[in-house]
């Protein structure tokens, strides 16, 4: 029995509705997940996929504005279990570990949006739970960061023009740096499904 899983994180339409969507990191995300999921199936292995939701917020998170829901070009298939989270990792608000754990899982990899905040929050969580995290840059998608004393009512014009703003360059590389060797181990899509992205295209 193979006891691995893939975890999507967040993956969700909530995300394109903002106006940032268009300074992404990653455009290829959405092709770059299905290419792991594709590959997990074909293993035998456990694919979750997680949303995020804050009921009653009236957010883009609020599954009352139905955006709560998996992007276009993700459909899970029967027996692939959808969780939805009410915090940043995919285990405090979930039953996401006792899922795993009847499972018989002990290694997993990790994809999904933000690749610094609900995906590298689980996988330290995933880490510290003790299981074996492979972390999947590639298949992650972040935007640029304010800077934390930058008024709530800056535009994103504003946020984008500030020095102190992180790049989702620098973003990626402090989540790799952060998580290899202690909590995970980075890998890509390439080394993970045996093809390369423009394999995949043709």
């Amino acid at each position: 029995m193979n006891r691995a899983a893939l975890v999507v994180i967040d993956v969700q339409e909530s995300f394109r509705q903002r106006p940032i969507w268009a300074y992404g990191s990653n455009p290829d995300m959405v092709q770059q997940v299905d290419r792991l999921v594709t590959a997990a199936r074909e293993r035998g292995d456990l694919v979750v996929w997680v949303l995020h939701s804050e009921p009653g917020t009236g957010t883009l998170f609020d599954p009352a504005l139905g955006y709560v829901r998996l992007l276009d070009g993700l459909t899970p298939v029967e027996g692939e279990p959808t969780l939805v989270k009410t915090a940043h990792n995919a285990f405090t608000t979930t039953n996401l570990q006792q899922l795993l754990t009847q499972a018989g899982i002990v290694d997993l990899t990790v994809c999904g949006i933000r690749t610094e905040q609900c995906v590298e929050t689980t996988t330290r969580v995933a880490s510290d739970l003790g299981y074996r995290v492979t972390f999947v840059t590639d298949a992650t998608l972040t935007f640029p960061i304010a800077h934390w004393d930058l008024p709530e009512t800056a535009t994103l014009e504003e946020v984008l023009a500030d020095p102190r703003t992180l790049s989702n360059e620098e973003i990626v590389a402090r989540t790799e740096y952060a998580l290899a060797g202690r909590f995970a181990t980075i890998r890509t899509v390439d080394e993970l499904t045996g093809t390369s992205l423009a394999g995949a295209r043709a």
